[in-house]
């Protein structure tokens, strides 16, 4: 996303609409974008610097770390700020600020159940749909061999 500085005016400008993913290259990392970044930003320029904030939104299709099957997900940058200082041309590429934004909130260990609407297929040993309550009830401690022991 390429903004020229002479398009924003003195109160700033809102922009709002969809650009290419700019997270096209992370195929190999079982991340694949399905649509394309949707944007809402207020943008600006103050004391020689240009400030950006507002909301990103990338469609993308991770794999599950316990079944290892895709499932969809949205990458959201509820509060997208920037900070930029003035020094060079007067058209800013904005794309580099919004991929480290987005890289940055992408899950590190993707689960195909975290939001809820959906149980994981994963076998039921490994804790797949099982509410954490009944997981703690389960796992009681076992110190019986410890009682034994003579000292």
């Amino acid at each position: 996303m390429k903004i020229h500085l002479r398009q924003i005016q003195a109160d700033g400008l809102h922009l709002e609409g969809e650009e290419d993913c700019p997270i096209q290259d992370l195929e190999k990392e079982d991340v694949s974008c399905t649509g394309p970044l949707r944007y809402s930003l207020d943008v600006g320029i103050s004391e020689g610097a240009l400030w950006a904030s507002g909301r990103l939104v990338q469609p993308v299709e991770l794999k599950c770390v316990r079944c290892l099957e895709p499932f969809p997900f949205d990458i959201e940058v509820k509060a997208f700020s920037l900070h930029l200082e003035l020094t060079g041309p007067e058209l800013i590429d904005l794309t580099p600020y919004l991929r480290e934004d987005i890289l940055l909130n992408l899950p590190a260990h993707p689960h195909c159940d975290r939001e809820g609407g959906r149980v994981c297929p994963a076998p039921a040993e490994m804790g797949a749909g099982v509410p954490a309550a009944e997981k703690e009830e389960k796992a009681q401690p076992d110190w019986s061999a410890l009682d034994k022991l003579k000292l």
